[in-house]
């Protein structure tokens, strides 16, 4: 039993440059997978709660996705882990770190703008990880660039075979659906206004004149030249090549109007792997392991505003977990009862008995969970799996009145403990106001919002002047930094676990004051076993 709940696990995540349609290709996948019934669904819940979390009012007013979202569906025999991440540059940590906890990520690109900046960012993640990769053309039905282009810009830019599993009838207004290769056949779909219901598509051989009849003579007569060209330069899909990440499928569609969605979903989950083993040290987990573990990849307070309660996102790793187990937090040694479980869809939740790996539950409270645990059966068992980040942004936050001062205090914290934002203070300094550091500026409007939204602490924000930190290792005292040659604008910090911290105006600062001090080591997160992360290069 378990090693076939295994086998139908598939967990994923889209990535995509800002608004090439990776939050309306998900919204596509749930209304085909049957986890809602109108396209937007997701959506409209989100504005309707925007009564109690001004947070979700910044992602409408800005026209993003700021959180990460689990929501999970069943579709035919698979039970697909879907999560949705955001795809502004600012919260690129957030999305990384989510790449930890998936076995395979569809890649979207605008199909008029090709491979974009944050689209290059976030693919070196997953090559990095060797992390299978699917393409999806988006944004057919609009002006784009040549298909057979596109296909070349992506083997020149990401370095990788780009093999086209379907072909696309038509492109702009004359798109009238896609051609899948592997089936020889023609799926043609029917706009429907708003694409809010699944598009009606008929299947056609190549032969059929009612293919033929869709498209003007010069569409039809470009079609078929690139079908025979692909058919005698990349007749051969290789499915080693997608799993060491030498080789892309790439589909073509629309995902706002439902061309082609259909075809990704199917065909992608049955190309993407089932859950993968984890490396714990000098050793391999493998899933059907039948010692449960699993780590968290992602903490979220107030997921619930009404009980001010704070979700631990765990993935699933090895073994089956139950409701009410046993484990141990390997960071601190103790036995842990995981009573609390629940499956996550968006915001809603409901109480989970059991998950297998592949898996992603949320764990109500444990206010000692932090992002990168590893909770598991086996104490020897420790995922090195997250990634720390060293900021680039730095502001100082303060209560607006005294009156707030508390509840700015417990919100903050909260807000803390999901590790997106860190906070510091000044070494030496009489007041101690919490000077907090980001990857982007735009998380601190996302922490202002909802501290003042969440907990009712309006805040003041001013910019601090410092744009490089660095985390001074080894057994460096108090008195050998205060000897060491200093930098114009530098200044001490402490972190919220004590730890000394440089902070710099700029990289050549931060360089020139390694030079002449090369006996104090410097590092770009707080220990030497973290992987850092260069967000902004």
């Amino acid at each position: 039993m378990t090693e076939h709940e295994i086998a139908r696990r598939r967990t994923l995540a889209i990535i995509s440059h800002p608004d090439a349609g990776k939050t309306t290709l998900t919204e596509k996948f749930l209304l085909y997978g049957g986890a809602v019934q109108l396209a937007g669904s997701v959506r409209a819940r989100k504005n309707q709660r925007a009564s109690t979390s001004d947070w979700m009012e910044l992602e409408r007013q800005r026209g993003i996705s700021i959180s990460s979202t689990v929501l999970q569906f069943d579709y035919r025999e698979w039970r697909v882990n879907l999560l949705d991440t955001p795809g502004h540059k600012d919260f690129s940590e957030d999305t990384y770190r989510v790449l930890m906890a998936v076995d395979a990520v569809i890649m979207i690109l605008d199909a008029a703008a090709g491979v974009e900046e944050q689209t290059r960012k976030l693919f070196e993640v997953c090559r990095r990880r060797k992390i299978p990769i699917v393409t999806f053309v988006n944004k057919m039905d609009r002006p784009t660039l040549e298909p057979l282009a596109l296909l070349d810009q992506v083997e020149e830019v990401l370095g990788m075979e780009a093999f086209p599993v379907n072909w696309p009838l038509g492109t702009g207004p004359d798109f009238k659906g896609v051609y899948d290769r592997p089936g020889r056949r023609v799926y043609l779909y029917q706009r429907r206004a708003g694409g809010a219901v699944q598009a009606p598509v008929s299947i056609h051989p190549l032969s059929d004149p009612a293919v033929r009849s869709e498209v003007s003579s010069s569409v039809w007569r470009d079609f078929l030249e690139e079908i025979e060209l692909l058919d005698a330069t990349r007749e051969r899909f290789d499915g080693e090549a997608l799993a060491a990440g030498g080789m892309t499928p790439v589909f073509f569609g629309s995902a706002v109007q439902n061309f082609g969605v259909d075809l990704l979903l199917d065909h992608f989950l049955a190309l993407a792997p089932s859950p993968q083993p984890r490396r714990s040290g000098g050793r391999t987990i493998s899933p059907d392991d039948s010692r449960f573990s699993g780590f968290i990849f992602k903490i979220q307070a107030n997921l619930d505003p009404r009980h001010r309660d704070r979700v631990a996102f765990l993935r699933v790793c090895s073994g089956r977990f139950d409701r009410n187990m046993l484990v141990t937090h390997t960071r601190t040694g103790r036995q842990v009862r995981l009573a609390n479980s629940a499956k996550i869809f968006g915001r809603d939740r409901e109480t989970l008995e059991e998950a297998y790996p592949g898996d992603v539950l949320g764990l109500v409270g444990h206010s000692d969970f932090r992002v990168g645990d590893t909770l598991s059966e086996d104490p020897g068992i420790s995922y090195e799996e997250i990634p720390r980040f060293s900021p680039e942004c730095f502001a100082y936050f303060r209560p607006a009145r005294s009156a707030g001062a508390k509840s700015f205090r417990k919100g903050l914290a909260q807000l803390l403990e999901e590790g997106v934002v860190q906070a510091f203070h000044l070494r030496k300094s009489a007041q101690r106001v919490p000077l907090l550091a980001a990857v982007g500026p735009l998380q601190f409007d996302v922490v202002r919002y909802r501290l003042e939204s969440e907990y009712g602490a309006a805040c003041e924000v001013s910019a601090a002047p410092w744009k490089v930190v660095r985390w001074v290792g080894g057994e460096v005292g108090a008195e050998a930094l205060d000897a060491a040659t200093s930098v114009s604008g530098m200044a001490f910090a402490e972190d919220t676990d004590e730890r000394t911290a440089i902070l710099f105006p700029d990289e050549w600062s931060c360089n020139y004051f390694a030079e002449k001090n090369p006996g104090v080591k410097l590092a770009p997160t707080p220990d030497d076993s973290g992987v850092a992360v260069a967000v902004s290069g």
